[in-house]
């Protein structure tokens, strides 16, 4: 089970292209509404959870994912649920994925901490000791990173790859006619 954590201000790139290439390879993945069932994105979209944070807190994922996006990435680190379930997984040995402006709240958890990631450019400073790279996506064992709205597709397909392998990952890449 994979969950993407939806705060209101989410970017809608960074979270709905890395949800559609988990679901076409069949990967089990929900969108979480941190703040509320219908969570509104940076350019005012509109989205429907398939459940709240407090239903998901109930059981770790295999994988979490935090999209960008400003305001969004405020509103994750002000939940205090968010946090836990973040820092929860990553504990129990599974996977924590973040892109553009969440990475940030990776470091501030300490997750990021002498570990490679990329983030949005700008946005360096706040990534404490993190080994930074200015690549579109960075995988530094369970840790994903993914550096802003462009690199959605291709941070998308490192989520597919890490849980179902390269060759599910590039079949995924074919069927919507993308070259890395």
């Amino acid at each position: 089970m994979v969950y993407i954590l939806l705060a209101d201000g989410f970017e809608e790139t960074e979270s709905v292209v890395p949800c559609d290439l988990l679901r076409r390879a069949e990967v089990e993945t929900k969108l979480v509404g941190v703040s509320g069932k219908r969570i509104v994105s940076s350019h005012g979209i509109a989205v429907e959870a398939d459940m709240l944070l407090d239903e998901a807190a109930a059981q770790l994922p295999e994988m979490v994912v935090l999209p960008g996006g400003r305001r969004g990435v405020e509103n994750l680190l002000a939940s205090e649920q968010t946090l836990a379930l973040v820092r929860q997984t990553w504990e129990a040995g599974k996977y924590v994925a973040a892109i553009c402006a969440a990475p940030t709240v990776l470091a501030a958890l300490g997750i990021s901490s002498g570990r490679c990631a990329t983030c949005y450019p700008g946005m360096e400073d706040r990534m404490a000791d993190a080994k930074m790279t200015p690549e579109a996506v960075v995988i530094d064992g369970r840790l994903i990173t993914g550096r802003a709205a462009g690199s959605s597709m291709a941070f998308g397909l490192a989520l597919v790859a890490t849980l179902c392998g390269e060759q599910t990952a590039n079949r995924i890449a074919q069927g919507v006619v993308y070259s890395c």
